[in-house]
Formats: C-alpha cells, sequence, structure tokens
C-alpha cells in the first residue's frame, strides 16, 4: 500500500524562452501542493534544454509552497563540489523548513570526455568520482569539520564546518542506485534508496526480478533493516480524465520506447521498465502484480519528459484523485 506519493519531471524549456518553462515547472510543483501529493523532484538536465540548476528552481518552489516536499532525483555528484554543493542544500532546506530530500548518484558527469575541459581544466585527471567524493559530501552535510579553524579573525567570525548547518537535513539524503553493489553500499552508508526505471541488468535479464534484488540488498545492508526507506520511479501515465488526443500520443510514447525494455542495452547492459499507460484501475492492477512495485511504500512516479503543462495538469490530477486512492495512498 503507498503511504507517500511523489512526482519526478525535468522541466523542459525552449531554448529561445527558457523561463516560460521554468515557469510552468512552479506552476506543477504548487499544482502537486493542493492535490496533496508527498513529494515533487526534479532531474539534472546538463547542456540540455532541461532544468540545469535544481537547487535554483527548488529554492523558488520553496517560497510558493508550504507542505510538499521538495528532491532532486538526482544530482550528479560529478558535476559539483561537494563543499558547495552542501552550503547550497543545506541554505534550500532552511529556506523550505526542512522539507529538501536530495537525491544524488557518483561516477564521472556524462559525456565527459567532451566537457572535462570546461569542467575540470586543470584537475580533470585527477578528480576523484568514486563513493569517496559522496562520502566527503555526506561528512560535510552531517556538519564534521570542513576546515581546521574556527572564530574570529579580524572583525569577521568564521565556522569550522558548512554554514547553515541544517540538523534533519543527512537523514533525508537519498542515493540514486542502478546496480546490486551501489544498492547495497547505499543501505551500508544509511541513505534513503531512490530506485527508477533504469537497472544494470547484472543477475538476470528481468527488470523487476533485478530491481528486486537491489531493494533487498539495500534493506539488508541498512541499519534500519526493513524500516530504510526505499522510493520507486517508474513512467507511469494515468488516462482517465484524458482526451481521445491526449490518450493517443500517450500511447505512442509509450509504445515508441518499448523496444529498449526487452533486452539489456548497450556495453552497461541497461534494463528499462516499461510505461505503464492506462485508466487507474487497469494501472494499480499491472503495479500490484510487479514485484518490486510489492515491496515499497513509497514513489515518485516520473512524468513523461516530452508533454504539455496541460498534459501534466491531466497526469498529475489523475494521479492524486484516482490512481492514488486506488494504490491505497491518501492526499496529505
Amino acid at each position: 500500500m503507498v503511504s507517500r506519493l511523489g512526482f519526478l519531471t525535468i522541466g523542459l524549456f525552449d531554448p529561445d524562452d527558457p523561463g516560460a518553462g521554468h515557469e510552468s515547472t512552479l506552476r506543477i510543483i504548487e499544482l502537486g501542493e493542493q492535490l496533496g501529493f508527498d513529494s515533487a523532484w526534479l532531474r539534472h538536465r546538463h547542456l540540455q534544454y532541461g532544468i540545469s540548476s535544481p537547487v535554483a528552481v527548488l529554492a523558488a518552489a520553496s517560497q510558493r509552497t508550504s507542505r510538499i516536499e521538495l528532491g532532486t532525483a538526482v544530482t550528479p555528484l560529478g558535476w559539483e563540489n561537494p563543499l558547495r554543493l552542501a552550503e547550497d542544500w543545506a541554505t534550500v532546506d532552511v529556506l523550505s523548513g526542512g522539507r529538501l530530500n536530495p537525491g544524488l548518484s557518483v561516477g564521472p558527469p556524462m559525456r565527459y570526455d567532451e566537457v572535462r575541459d570546461a569542467l575540470y581544466p586543470d584537475t580533470g585527471d585527477v578528480e576523484d568520482f568514486t563513493y569517496e567524493r559522496v562520502e566527503r559530501l555526506l561528512r560535510l552535510v552531517r556538519g564534521e569539520p570542513a576546515s581546521p579553524f574556527s572564530g574570529r579573525a579580524g572583525i569577521e567570525d568564521f565556522s569550522d564546518r558548512v554554514q547553515p548547518h541544517s540538523p534533519g537535513l543527512a537523514s533525508r539524503l537519498w542515493y540514486g542506485a542502478a546496480s546490486l553493489g551501489s544498492a547495497r553500499w547505499a543501505g551500508e552508508s544509511g541513505l534513503n534508496l531512490l530506485t527508477s526505471s533504469v537497472v544494470k541488468a547484472e543477475e538476470a535479464d528481468d527488470f523487476e526480478r533485478v530491481q528486486l534484488s537491489h531493494i533487498r540488498a539495500f534493506r539488508a545492508a541498512h541499519p534500519l533493516g526493513a524500516a530504510a526507506r526505499v522510493s520507486q520511479g517508474l513512467v507511469v501515465i494515468p488516462t482517465d480524465s484524458a482526451s481521445a488526443d491526449q490518450r493517443a500520443r500517450y500511447t505512442a510514447y509509450a509504445e515508441a520506447r518499448l523496444p529498449r525494455t526487452r533486452e539489456p542495452q548497450g556495453p552497461a547492459r541497461l534494463m528499462f521498465a516499461p510505461d505503464i499507460v492506462g485508466t487507474s484501475a487497469e494501472i494499480a492492477e499491472r503495479l500490484a502484480a510487479h514485484a518490486a512495485f510489492r515491496e515499497v511504500d513509497e514513489v515518485a512516479f516520473a512524468l513523461p519528459f516530452t508533454f504539455e503543462e496541460a498534459d501534466y495538469v491531466q497526469i498529475l490530477t489523475d494521479m492524486a484523485t484516482r490512481l492514488g486512492p486506488a494504490l491505497g495512498w491518501q492526499p496529505s
């Protein structure tokens, strides 16, 4: 039974008028709060036409909402300086009244060979993109020293840890895991787990079976065991109140993406979950049979990337008023 319902968007925009797309994303987050969603999540899109700075957009969203939790799913840490990111996250958490849920992942930036000279012109060959980068961020968010000095120097006061410090933020950090090893590491590190519609086919060629193994390995390694938090992020498109045109476009969208779900893709053997399109009753029935879904009580359903704002309004409204209740969820 779902106890917490959220949604994820990348916030597409027209490069000739980027303000309109960002404003649309803020309206969607406001709508999510009005509909009773528990959380809204943004995905990073660097050097693309989607939100490149979720932390800035979520700072704005924090001032236009009062209850809904705000997350990133995920922040690719290879693009970030951990100390500066810890400052940004803590600032937004303070501004939101403790509602920030940062999700993160590790590894080299996407298309690293092409962006290295712009991102790390002097240190590109020695940057550490391992779990140590995450561990450094965690230490800083938790309030461990960032400097050996604290006190007064001249007329200025200095802290030895990141400021502002938001004590509850560390418990709301999530790790986006696509492999068995990363899921286990997230559990050992005491993080929450974000599992999406993409996994690495390491143990099997069956998406549900692989995702289920990740969830169980995470909880087996986590200090909280079965109580450790897991959020699942499938692409789910309810059509209850959709127009005939919307239903046709939604179905075509899912069908165009279906071939990639039939077998592992590329050298990394990525497995993609099929998008689920249908009435809320049909979607609830399919999810009830989904092996990994049965292990979670939190979801952050991903909105399709290329739809219009009116489509998102319809999808979110159906999620909150029909699909959520069919899954046992009640609006906040």
